[in-house]
């Protein structure tokens, strides 16, 4: 842990501010000077999450020993095929990596090895793994996190944000080898590297079924006539949004949605007394949003949505003392087993092992509970070699306790 009164504040670039990076020519200096350089590369993607409807990436930011850094505006520039087959053979750094390699991924560029400082944190028992309190706490910098939160779409970008956007990979690299020798030191290398190449190897979540069940406040809607008026207005505003690459919460809120669920409004006058809807971008499509709730005031009862769908996986964890007392106390044994390996570990139980893996595995245990059998559960969700290595005696044991005792 650095000393308070050592921190020292990165304000500008070794080198300065690079020129944004915005057509073929200037990429493919990038590409030459990238492909001399040496060592692992630091790559950082801004998005503008919040304001667009995509995920895209709006700056894409680079550095690595030799080649200083660079900033490339995918925009101008969307094909990143040709730095990616340069960089193929090198290591890239990342903090917090599963949120920006989507959008890495649609403009061709495809780490083949990285390094995740923010999972190594975790791994390492750091309370706070944002990158401005990881560089600070392991490097004794400061930095700048102010535009964090900016519309990367804006054009031309601020020279204070391009500031801010360089200086997230200035230290990059030193911040990894300095967790890279913590996880030697502490005996947690392999299991990084593990987590690692399962960040790389993981898909895209599937989409949910019903994605407008996630309206914020949905709780609040007690009719499934009122449900069916959340389902046509969030799903006519997606198509909206999409449409106008805009964020679905700036087209209408969802405490719009749901309060329009609840007083099932019948005429533009008590729709525009949601004040919500009264918006620049909302009152825009006010016949529509009207519309869409009279489609769903006139449905037939047989196709109102039911108040909840069945899931693939367990209840959730209140409600099993209820549903089955057994499965209860099986979590609950297994849950102290994992508490207390993380504890032993100094990381977050969530990273030793997932607490979905935890749910599905006591929920339904396999039919003969055994060392194997618990491990060979535990990859089939899957955990990690090393999580199984871990657990699945101590979990195991625990459960063949709880049998012996006669308590499940």
């Amino acid at each position: 842990m650095t000393d308070e009164t050592t921190i020292v504040p990165l304000l500008e670039p070794r080198e300065g501010i690079p020129p944004v990076i915005d057509d073929a020519a200037g990429l493919a200096r990038v590409v030459r000077a990238f492909a001399e350089g040496a060592g692992p590369v630091a790559v950082d993607a801004e998005r503008a999450s919040g304001y667009r409807y995509s995920g895209r990436a709006y700056l894409v930011q680079l550095r690595r020993e030799g080649a200083g850094s660079a900033l490339i505006d995918p925009i101008r520039c969307p094909d990143l095929s040709e730095l990616d087959a340069a960089l193929a053979g090198a290591e890239v750094v990342l903090h917090a990596a599963s949120q920006d390699l989507p959008c890495l991924a649609e403009l061709g560029f495809h780490p083949r090895e990285l390094f995740d400082t923010e999972l190594a944190g975790r791994l390492l028992g750091y309370e706070r793994v944002g990158l401005g309190m990881m560089v600070e706490n392991v490097l004794g910098f400061r930095l700048e996190k102010g535009h964090s939160a900016a519309d990367w779409s804006t054009r031309p970008l601020p020279e204070d944000w391009l500031r801010y956007a360089a200086l997230d990979v200035e230290v990059l690299v030193e911040l990894r080898n300095a967790l890279h020798k913590e996880l030697a030191d502490s005996g947690k290398l392999e299991w990084a590297r593990e987590e690692f190449a399962w960040v790389l190897a993981s898909k895209s979540p599937v989409p949910r079924s019903d994605p407008w069940r996630r309206t914020s406040g949905i709780h609040k809607v007690r009719s499934t006539r009122g449900l069916a008026v959340v389902r046509e207005l969030w799903t006519l505003r997606d198509g909206l949004a999409r449409e106008a690459d805009l964020a679905p919460g700036r087209m209408l809120p969802d405490a719009a949605i749901v309060t329009a669920a609840v007083e099932l409004p019948r005429t533009t006058k008590a729709l525009t007394d949601i004040t919500p809807f009264t918006g620049r971008s909302a009152r825009r499509h006010l016949r529509e949003w009207l519309a869409a709730i009279t489609r769903a005031r006139t449905l037939p009862d047989d196709q109102l949505p039911q108040p909840s769908t069945p899931g693939d996986g367990p209840p959730p964890a209140n409600r099993w003392m209820d549903r089955d007392p057994v499965a209860a106390r099986r979590l609950a044994a297994a849950r102290a087993v994992v508490a207390a390996l993380a504890d032993e570990h100094h990381m977050p139980t969530e990273n030793l092992l997932q607490p979905d893996a935890v749910r599905r595995l006591t929920w339904e245990p396999p039919p003969i509970v055994d060392d194997e059998t618990v491990a060979a559960r535990l990859r089939e969700l899957g955990a990690r070699e090393w999580q199984v290595g871990l657990t699945a005696h101590p979990v195991a044991r625990a459960l063949t306790r709880l049998e012996t005792k006669g308590e499940i």
